[in-house]
């Protein structure tokens, strides 16, 4: 092939891996939040909801990282969950969880959006219809929530650096997704912002394509044809 290799062994190839995760996280960042603020806003037609829902979803990633910082990087609490020594953080770490807790944050933000919406869209009320929202999906979000939470810190019993680390983060960043963000942060946020929630310029409206997550549409095509 060309290539001469100056430096062999698992160090050389760790380097390596490392610097390689390294130069595509932030594409990664980029892509996935794009693409989720673009859908979004088809989906709810609005330019806020799904700004505040690419931004929430950061803040639980962000609180992970510090925890897994904290704890393995800077030794706070170690002993706790049966940490020898402190150490730096895997490279794949911080990209694999993002990419599972983003994806498991978008989930509960879809659920609990899609139920305001549709009482928004059946009151026009939008605090009447964040409330209700809230009350119908609290519930399931919480529960599936916890579920996640028991797996993930399950992987905090292990003997391996790397399983406690991985579990420990997921656990972090769902636990504090499905209470203080999911539960406090959005439907105040949304509460504050009233019908600008809602908002989104005619002409974009007008390019966006229509998504019907609900599946309404088709339902009213089944109910003409058995007519």
């Amino acid at each position: 092939t060309g290539v001469e290799a100056k430096v062999g062994g698992f160090t050389a190839a760790s380097v390596d891996f490392a610097d390689g995760i390294g130069g595509r996280m932030p594409l990664l960042f980029v892509g996935v939040l794009s693409l989720s603020f673009l859908l979004l806003m088809a989906v709810f037609r609005s330019v806020l909801v799904p700004l505040k829902a690419v931004i929430m979803n950061l803040l639980s990633i962000g609180a992970a990282y510090g925890v897994i910082v904290a704890i393995f990087q800077w030794g706070w609490g170690m002993n706790l969950i049966g940490v020898g020594k402190e150490g730096p953080i895997e490279s794949w770490a911080p990209m694999m969880l993002f990419a599972i807790v983003f994806g498991l944050s978008m989930d509960y933000e879809v659920f609990l959006l899609s139920r305001v919406k549709e009482e928004y869209d059946r009151t026009g009320d939008n605090a009447t219809a964040v409330a209700d929202g809230l009350t119908a999906t609290a519930r399931v979000i919480t529960a599936a929530a916890l579920i996640m939470v028991f797996v993930f810190s399950a992987f905090v019993l292990g003997y391996d650096r790397q399983l406690k680390l991985f579990g420990l983060g997921l656990a972090t960043a769902v636990f504090i997704d499905a209470t203080i963000v999911r539960m406090v942060l959005v439907p105040a946020t949304m509460e504050l912002l009233g019908d600008k929630n809602w908002w989104i310029p005619a002409w974009l409206n007008k390019l966006l394509p229509k998504i019907d997550v609900e599946g309404h549409h088709h339902m009213a095509l089944i109910d003409d044809e058995a007519k």
